[in-house]
């Protein structure tokens, strides 16, 4: 049975199955590997929760119009682009590590002190310890798969959204 013949519904719910795997593996690393996420860490995972509940609501709607499959599509570009943005910036700081050995205050501190906004905007200016690689498969730090996973699953969104039925 061929993937991308699949309907609408079992294209978006298998997006939704993939990000909830990866949040899984991500609570795993964390919990069990004891490895703690950094800032980034956290934007990617909230990037990935979003996509997969746009997946998971898409998936149950299952819109039967070409124009709404296509919205629903392209509502699941815009948190893979933020998690592509978020990911690629990690991935660019521990590849060009800056000379400031420390990525700042606490997550729930930053957000205390300022707003979303303000945080995300702190987060991507990230220095120091967001460098360090903690975690590796096949050469590849964690960042550097969570931006491939990004990119496969906004292309399996367009993919669902814009094939001819």
């Amino acid at each position: 049975m061929n993937p991308f013949r699949w309907s609408f519904r079992k294209q978006f719910l298998l997006g939704f199955a993939c990000c909830a795997a990866l949040l899984g593996y991500a609570f795993y690393v964390q919990f069990h590997l004891r490895i703690q996420p950094c800032p980034f860490c956290i934007f990617q995972r909230i990037a990935f929760a979003a996509l997969g509940l746009v997946f998971l609501v898409g998936g149950l709607a299952a819109p039967r119009s070409q124009g709404a499959r296509k919205a629903w599509s392209l509502l699941a570009l815009v948190p893979a682009v933020v998690g592509i943005g978020y990911a690629g910036r990690h991935s660019w700081v521990q590849l060009y590590p800056p000379e400031m050995p420390s990525c700042g205050p606490g997550l729930n501190f930053m957000l205390e002190r300022q707003s979303w906004l303000g945080v995300a905007r702190k987060v991507l200016m990230a220095d120091g310890d967001c460098s360090n690689i903690n975690w590796q498969f096949l050469g590849l730090s964690m960042p550097m798969w969570c931006l491939l996973w990004f990119l496969a699953l906004a292309a399996w969104a367009l993919l669902a959204g814009f094939r001819r039925r």
